[in-house]
């Protein structure tokens, strides 16, 4: 029997992953399920190409074969046949992916169980989605859907990456005219001063000593971007790591807001997508949990969704957690109190993700003059203990 790698949540709301063989993804997910387990991912570990990372580029190839399987489904044509033509417009990697597919499709396994062995290419959302488009019939409008969000997440990212562009740039060549002035420059400068015989001022005798230890001890700095390049891929490849970065990013208060506003954004829009798209409430809570890269906001829904099925109203069941922003609360209890949930969840979704971006670009405005203060202050700092050693000497020869 195949092998799986499958990930799942127990009554407790504690993530759980492990490996376990089964006739079918499908069959390993019952057997999960009837343990008590709600199941998040099932991944034929055999055909899973190129590991689990999302490599450059992938996210636009899938967002062209959504948007060909958007304009191809309408037009009436056949599933199988749609997903043959949708490899034309992928790279080498997702086309052998689709092919795979297509051939489950063709023996009859459902498009979503065959969208699901492969999650890091295909989210829970999308997955989630398709699913609820099969099981209603319409699964052309749960690709344009689809094509839709995504479009809309790509746009959101470039203006978050556009708006920090610049600070990080900033910094980093600060940074390295900071380490350049402090461990060439400034030693240079030194070795003329005490040529003259004069005694260097304090100011330039503490900064002579930094320089000297940088110098001394060059390869820690060296190793601070490699170390900073080990941790960021132990945030990515760790739960633990991921909780630390996200319950520390909560406590800085402009932080807070963003992450508070993006949470809130992706919950809202997952949440409407898959209630459009023909979901049960319970259901798109489900592939919420999967599609929420947050471990906090993942916690968040799973009680959440345990709330709802107990019976509590969403609104109810929001207003309980200290994450969500207030006015989710608020247009969630409109929204269901009008009947119109969906349709207020979208507009959530669409005020937080405006929210978002404000956000993103208010703290690149505050890096801007953050940093240049910053660097300006340690260059003004090196530049006028210089001037004091050269005043100082300069004094000294008119004795």
């Amino acid at each position: 029997m195949p092998a799986f790698a499958y990930e799942a949540i127990d009554l407790v709301g504690k993530r759980k992953r492990g490996n376990a063989e089964a006739a079918t993804a499908a069959a390993l997910a019952r057997t999960l399920e009837g343990q008590g387990l709600m199941v998040l991912e099932v991944q034929e570990r055999s055909e899973t190409p190129g590991g689990g990372g999302f490599k450059p580029g992938r996210k636009r190839e899938v967002l062209e074969v959504t948007r060909a399987m958007a304009a191809l489904l309408p037009a009436g044509m056949p599933l199988a046949q749609s997903l043959g033509a949708s490899i034309n417009v992928a790279g080498p990697e997702l086309k052998g992916v689709l092919q795979t597919i297509k051939s489950r499709v063709e023996r009859g396994d459902s498009l979503a169980l065959a969208l699901q062995a492969y999650p890091h290419l295909f989210s829970a959302l999308y997955v989630g989605l398709v699913r609820a488009g099969e099981k209603s019939g319409q699964l052309d409008q749960a690709f344009k859907r689809l094509a839709v969000q995504l479009e809309r997440d790509a746009a959101l990212r470039s203006k978050i990456v556009s708006s920090m562009i610049y600070p990080m740039l900033l910094a980093t060549v600060g940074s390295i005219a900071v380490v350049v002035l402090l461990m060439f420059v400034l030693p240079k400068f030194v070795e003329l001063l005490q040529g003259s015989g004069a005694a260097l001022p304090t100011s330039t005798a503490i900064l002579l000593s930094v320089s000297n230890v940088m110098r001394q001890f060059w390869y820690v700095l060296a190793l601070i971007p490699v170390g900073g390049f080990v941790f960021a891929g132990w945030v990515k490849g760790n739960e633990q790591g991921q909780r630390f970065v996200s319950k520390a990013t909560l406590l800085l208060p402009g932080f807070k807001t963003f992450r508070q506003n993006s949470i809130a954004a992706r919950f809202a829009r997952v949440v409407s997508v898959l209630l459009h798209g023909g979901a049960p409430l319970l259901t798109a809570l489900d592939d919420a949990i999967g599609s929420l890269t947050d471990p906090l906001a993942r916690d968040d829904t799973v009680r959440i969704r345990q709330r709802v099925r107990e019976g509590v109203s969403l609104r109810q069941s929001i207003a309980e957690s200290e994450l969500f922003p207030l006015l989710l609360t608020q247009l969630v209890g409109v929204g269901e109190e009008a009947g119109r949930l969906t349709d207020f969840l979208e507009k959530a979704a669409d005020i937080f993700e405006e929210r978002t971006e404000r956000a993103a670009q208010r703290l690149a405005t505050i890096a801007e003059p953050a940093m240049i203060m910053i660097f300006g202050s340690i260059v003004a700092l090196v530049a006028l203990s210089l001037l004091q050693a050269i005043y100082g000497v300069n004094a000294t020869s008119f004795e």
